[in-house]
């Protein structure tokens, strides 16, 4: 896939005049030097209709090329969780399995009920967590981040030993359910380590490390030549940089305090990335965030999901079970769903992605079940069923939500489509 003009693509009720505004727009991202470079492509009834790349790899790097390999983080819980509903197809579990009778560390673990002088009272699970809390993130887990509740410090502390970037990901699962959940399985959405469980869980029934089965029953079957859980030496040249609008990355730090058109800083560099390890090295394989991957590769793998399962002949799963993928699962009664005290209005959670449920409380172009999730370093995909259209973007930037530009994207995609 080479960047192309619109004029030398099929337009699929498009307007071309109107996609230009897409170009416009992205471009004065970079010319603002709020973005280094950008990828973002559309598809229509799995035609190209819009596909441009602007700036560059990084700071003094190459031209930014449609090749270009960037982190894709939590755009790799869609790949996990397709996965899994491989292996569901198979009859390998039910959504209603607990979780424990394949991983039986978290038959054990406790739930977080209050605090008290003397330290934090647990109970017992009153409801098993279940493989589809686990899809859903209402196990009642947690990553970490959050300051809402002493489980997050205990999750801080154990990070210090184990994650799952470096150690075995069974490693971690196992000490994982040694902490105690935030909340009752079922009772709330809480965005959380649960997808990274359901990536152990694909090894202990597939019998194969999720790098495994990812590449032979994945990567391989589309084509995703250039999507794994490391950065190989022949990437090297089109490994981008991931910027930010402080010399230091983190979770506490905010930044909505920074205004835009500052300097960025570079916080992972090709020569310093952690996804450029020596292959003994690479013991962890996130399922929730592990993934380098390109915009062709993610385009293929979310066009799968728009043919409701199938790729050029290639099909992972049945049109039945990308249905219900892509349904909402989670409860009224525990929305709007939130992330770091930013309501998701609109939005309800599926098998591994962010369905549109109210198109005017999300207020965002699209349709009605659109579904899709991003990545922390700002990159973004989208699956619209009804109008048969898909859209990625990718940039490196962190934090996700410091600019609008996915949402932007999505808007001005939408504004194009006239017929």
């Amino acid at each position: 896939m080479s960047a192309t003009t619109s004029s030398q693509l099929p337009l699929q009720g498009f307007s071309e005049s109107r996609l230009e505004r897409i170009t416009s727009h992205l471009q004065s991202y970079v010319d603002k030097g709020y973005l280094k470079g950008i990828n973002a492509a559309i598809t229509r009834n799995s035609d190209l209709v819009y596909n441009h790349s602007f700036g560059k790899l990084g700071e003094g790097k190459a031209k930014m090329e449609q090749d270009a390999v960037f982190r894709i983080y939590s755009m790799t819980k869609t790949i996990t969780s397709v996965a899994a509903l491989m292996l569901l197809e198979e009859g390998k579990f039910l959504l209603t399995d607990p979780v424990h009778k394949y991983l039986p560390a978290f038959k054990s673990t406790k739930v977080f009920d209050s605090s008290t002088h003397t330290g934090i009272k647990l109970v017992d699970q009153t409801t098993e967590m279940t493989i589809q809390h686990l899809f859903t993130h209402t196990a009642g887990l947690s990553y970490g981040w959050y300051h809402d509740t002493p489980v997050d410090e205990m999750y801080r502390i154990l990070s210090q030993e184990v994650d799952p970037f470096t150690s075995k990901l069974g490693d971690f699962v196992n000490a994982l359910a040694s902490v105690p959940l935030v909340y009752q399985p079922g009772s709330h959405w809480r965005y959380s380590y649960a997808t990274d469980v359901l990536g152990h869980l694909v090894e202990v029934i597939s019998g194969e490390s999720l790098d495994s089965f990812f590449q032979s029953r994945i990567f391989k079957p589309l084509g995703m030549n250039d999507t794994g859980f490391s950065v190989k030496a022949k990437q090297m040249d089109r490994y981008t940089s991931v910027y930010c609008p402080s010399e230091q990355y983190g979770f506490g730090i905010d930044y909505s305090t920074i205004p835009f058109g500052g300097k960025t800083y570079p916080i992972d560099t090709p020569e310093k990335s952690m996804f450029v390890r020596p292959r003994p090295l690479l013991k962890g394989f996130s399922g929730g965030g592990g993934l380098v991957s390109t915009l062709p590769d993610y385009m293929t793998f979310a066009q799968m999901l728009c043919n409701k399962g199938e790729f050029f002949g290639e099909r992972l799963l049945s049109r039945k079970t990308v249905e219900l993928m892509s349904m909402n699962h989670v409860p009224k009664h525990i929305r709007p769903l939130e992330i770091g005290g930013t309501p998701l209005l609109g939005e309800g959670f599926g098998l591994g992605v962010s369905v549109i449920e109210n198109p005017e409380q999300n207020t965002l172009l699209g349709s009605t079940g659109n579904y899709g999730w991003g990545g922390a370093a700002m990159t973004n995909y989208w699956v619209d069923p009804i109008e048969n259209i898909v859209g990625v973007i990718m940039t490196q930037f962190m934090p996700s939500d410091y600019y609008p530009i996915a949402q932007e994207f999505r808007n001005l995609s939408y504004q194009a489509l006239v017929d």
